[in-house]
């Protein structure tokens, strides 16, 4: 069942389960604020059970750099904003993770991490990145890291 994210009035739908719901759920509205404010675009989440290619594809990207997230994805989206396609993954863990693919421009492909105030970071992450903070109204603080796509991907396909 989609989920229109509300970045008004925060909930956890879909997000319960997070032994950080709360910060989660606020991490997930501040990206539905920014996709509004940038895109003028509805950000609306899927149960990861619903898509689980949009899983698949996101694991595909992170093997780029050896990276298996451990933790179970909870929620995720896809967007095609402006020639770029947004895919987002939501964990159990309080773990977002973005794939930035722009389709007309290679340079510009990125893997984003993101994680929930009040998680630690994942031992696959750890010696992998450092992390910087920022503040946010919806989600407290986040911590946030980011790889280059080096990689050609071929879009997420619904089975």
């Amino acid at each position: 069942m989609t989920y229109v994210v509300d970045f008004v009035n925060v909930s956890t739908v879909g997000l319960e389960s997070s032994p950080v719901a709360e910060t989660l759920a606020g991490l997930r509205a501040n990206e539905a604020r920014y996709f509004k404010n940038k895109y003028d675009a509805t950000f609306a989440t899927e149960p990861a059970s619903e898509v689980p290619h949009l899983i698949e594809y996101v694991e595909h990207v992170l093997l780029e750099r050896d990276i298996q997230i451990a933790a179970k994805p909870l929620e995720a989206t896809e967007l095609l904003v402006d020639g770029i396609r947004w895919t987002h993954v939501f964990y159990e863990s309080g773990l977002a993770v973005n794939v930035l693919y722009t389709l007309d421009n290679p340079k510009k492909r990125a893997v984003g991490f993101k994680l929930s105030m009040g998680m630690d970071v994942p031992a696959e992450l750890a010696d992998k990145f450092k992390f910087a903070r920022q503040k946010s109204k919806l989600a407290g603080e986040i911590c946030g890291t980011f790889f280059v796509i080096k990689g050609e991907y071929l879009p997420a396909t619904k089975r």
